[in-house]
């Protein structure tokens, strides 16, 4: 007879793992550059591969100190590493620039990788860049981090009430016109209305959970969330531990958010966005200078287990404890994310 773990092991590695927002970029490109390959190998594959990942999104995320005149640089840098280590590595991943490339991936067993601007702050108001960058991979992007862009406002300054701007407009109908997909996360309130307004194709939110859990700017509200169920895309559940919670930093908190999520937007339009940035901070921040608090909250707050992608198999174990249907629980860890890649990923519009 199957034990309980047995099960939950054999649901996990039979389904497809999706993760749409890991920083290793970051970590990979603080190396030098001839051992960036290397180090991934080395060190983030592994994790990967025991998490039973199948589909990672990279973001391509600028700190502030590149900002305004590395930008476009940096990207370039990120994106550049991004090919080399897909291409050092390709007994066991694949840069994808489509829905095909991604299912060819996962035939081959390898790991479909996904290009991801998070912010774009390398383009400025220069929206015709986005076709520049879509050449080079890219097939998600979101308009603002925290704060202001030239084409959107963060989360951070949702009490200036601020949608698109005219730029941020243009960015959005050039992204559907090549086939790269709107990511939400991150995005203000005013402007997540405004593109899910504006929105003909399915839009995604990387890595966002509930507001009606966690009364935090970064978290969505049930109505944008059914507006993006509506819109036929998919919420990705973030799990840094002080946007699920303010002090109860458990796995139960999580799929808290998950089933709050399915509940409201439906089952078919849910996924898991981790952020997993534990280790990348460590990697990227001097010990001396390390900043423990953003948004308000504290950057050393993790889930026991779930520090990074290894700890994957934890989510099935718990939402199997919750009583979910494996079908259920499989469109969640990657199912969704999945068909929203098969149909929409690189697609120019008609």
């Amino acid at each position: 007879m199957t034990t309980a773990p047995d099960h939950a092991a054999d649901l996990h590695r039979r389904s497809v793992v999706a993760d749409t927002h890991n920083d290793l970029l970051c970590a990979v490109t603080s190396r030098p550059v001839d051992q960036w390959a290397s180090f991934f190998r080395e060190r983030w594959l592994p994790q990967l591969v025991a998490g039973g990942v199948n589909i990672q999104v990279l973001p391509v995320f600028i700190d502030d100190g590149y900002r305004p005149e590395g930008a476009l640089r940096r990207t370039l840098r990120m994106i550049e590493a991004a090919h080399r280590l897909a291409a050092q590595n390709a007994d066991a991943v694949r840069l994808c620039l489509d829905g095909a490339e991604v299912d060819a991936a996962l035939a081959d067993g390898r790991i479909a990788l996904v290009l991801a601007l998070e912010s774009a702050p390398g383009i400025g108001e220069d929206v015709e860049l986005l076709e520049t960058l879509y050449r080079l991979g890219v097939r998600i992007a979101s308009l603002a981090h925290f704060g202001r862009t030239a084409l959107a406002d963060g989360s951070g300054e949702d009490a200036a009430g601020s949608r698109l701007t005219r730029a941020g407009v243009a960015a959005l109908a050039e992204m559907e016109r090549v086939g790269m997909m709107f990511d939400i996360s991150h995005l203000g309130a005013a402007g997540v209305g405004h593109v899910l307004e504006l929105a003909t194709r399915p839009v995604i939110a990387t890595h966002s959970s509930a507001r009606a859990l966690r009364d935090h700017h970064r978290n969505l509200t049930d109505d944008q969330v059914k507006a993006t169920a509506a819109n036929g895309g998919v919420v990705c559940v973030n799990f840094f531990a002080p946007f699920l919670h303010e002090s109860d930093f458990t796995l139960d908190r999580l799929v808290d958010h998950i089933e709050h999520l399915a509940n409201v937007a439906g089952v078919g339009h849910v996924g898991l966005g981790p952020d997993f940035v534990q280790e990348v901070i460590a990697d990227t921040t001097p010990p001396c200078c390390a900043e423990p608090f953003v948004e308000g909250v504290r950057t050393d707050r993790y889930l026991p287990g779930l520090e990074g992608p290894a700890g994957l198999p934890l989510v099935t174990e718990a939402l199997l404890r919750r009583g979910w249907a494996d079908d259920d629980i499989a469109r969640v860890l990657g199912g969704n994310v999945l068909r929203l890649f098969r149909d929409r990923l690189g697609r120019p519009a008609a």
